[in-house]
């Protein structure tokens, strides 16, 4: 999918339900022997890395209140529980359950929370 909007407009992109927005990590395209290897085998990999840029609201929580009429129109906000993953954190993630966007000829990725298999939080990188 090709998208063209400027920069500053990333900011409108909303994330829905547990899906975060990824900037894959570039992966070193030489190994410790010395090869370098080709893009092809490097996106190969079963897991990826890379920083989150976004992240949706979390998993919508069913409401808690008692009403006795149940046909009674309901004003309430969604609730939602919190995803772990925060902006800036590293992710490691599964790379089959990511799904792949193009934004101002930059890849990004779209991976559900589920696929995180870990991350890395370090608060002192960004001040």
């Amino acid at each position: 999918m090709q998208l063209s909007i400027d920069q500053k407009d990333i900011d409108k992109f909303l994330m829905i339900g547990d899906k975060v927005l990824i900037r894959p990590k570039n992966p070193n395209s030489q190994t410790k022997s010395g090869l370098y290897l080709p893009p092809t085998v490097q996106q190969g990999e079963k897991i990826q890395c890379g920083y989150i840029i976004k992240t949706g609201p979390g998993y919508p929580l069913p409401s808690q209140t008692e009403e006795e009429e149940v046909w009674k129109k309901k004003n309430e906000e969604v609730h939602y529980l919190p995803l772990q993953a925060h902006e800036g954190d590293l992710a490691v993630y599964l790379q089959n359950a990511a799904y792949e966007i193009n934004f101002n000829e930059e890849t990004f990725l779209i991976v559900p929370h589920s696929a995180i298999l870990m991350l890395v939080r370090d608060e002192g990188l960004f001040e």
